[in-house]
């Protein structure tokens, strides 16, 4: 009962304030509207492993589960930031908060310069499953896809002119097809993000830029190269049912160049 009175109160806050690089459907004039995910609140339940912090009685109760690392993204690393079409199971690069239960085992991309790089989160562990259904061995599988992007906090200050090109995204190792090309933006002017699917974005930011470019001209005009450009480029049918998600990414323009055998992190999807 918990999970869907949280997940109703989650989704009814969404459909007013959403996190986006967001702006109106007039391209050649787009309003940008700012929010973050810190506006959300989210809930563990008593019993997880998140909540065991400080909680006696919750790390009682978990002590004796081998859980997976939880991992969250330091500045200047890159996460993928995920929410399935509940708005329950998700994940904003944190294990502490902002929706933690694809933390465990999440891939995170240790950015050092331009290169290439894997970013993944996966339901297929016993912390996602116990923070779900309290029940680590109790089969779970998300469905649909709400939001879906690559993200770099504290990119903007770190690397302002970093572009970030998606080059392959894999639901349960199957590779979908793209059917648009991605920008690069930033929703607060601090953390950098590539949207993959967003559909509260109905046109390029204006501070979107791309490996031809910015978007748009000095006046706010929406160049020809815009229209190639979109915030959802991936079929979210694809995401009917999924467990484990990849997005493998090059970034350029950071003014570094990353070690061949440091340019790509990849998480393999764990043993259940």
């Amino acid at each position: 009962m918990k999970k869907y009175v949280i997940c109703f109160l989650t989704a009814a806050l969404f459909s007013s304030v959403f996190m986006a690089c967001n702006q109106s459907s007039d391209s050649s004039a787009p309003e940008e509207t700012i929010s973050t995910s810190e506006d959300i609140v989210h809930e563990a339940p008593e019993t997880s492993p998140v909540a065991a912090n400080g909680d006696v009685d919750a790390t009682n109760a978990a002590q004796n589960i081998d859980f997976e690392p939880a991992n969250s993204a330091e500045s200047g690393q890159a996460y993928l930031a995920i929410v399935d079409g509940q708005w329950w199971v998700q994940y904003w690069g944190s294990a502490e908060k902002d929706g933690y239960m694809l933390a465990y085992n999440a891939g995170i991309a240790d950015i050092q310069g331009d290169g290439s790089y894997t970013v993944s989160v996966t339901a297929d562990t016993k912390g996602c499953r116990y923070d779900v259904t309290g029940d680590p061995d109790e089969p779970y599988t998300p469905e649909g896809l709400s939001f879906l992007s690559v993200m770099i906090p504290d990119g903007e200050t770190l690397y302002p002119n970093a572009v970030i090109t998606i080059d392959s995204i894999k639901v349960d190792g199957n590779e979908l097809e793209l059917s648009a090309k991605n920008y690069t933006c930033s929703d607060d002017g601090k953390e950098t993000r590539a949207n993959i699917y967003n559909t509260y974005v109905t046109a390029p930011a204006t501070d979107a830029r791309s490996p031809e470019g910015a978007l748009y001209d000095a006046e706010g005009n929406a160049l020809e190269i815009c229209d190639e450009y979109s915030a959802q480029i991936v079929d979210p049918e694809a995401f009917a049912t999924w467990t484990t998600v990849e997005v493998n990414f090059t970034i350029t323009g950071t003014g570094n160049s990353a070690p061949a055998e440091n340019s790509s992190e990849e998480t393999a999807a764990p043993e259940a």
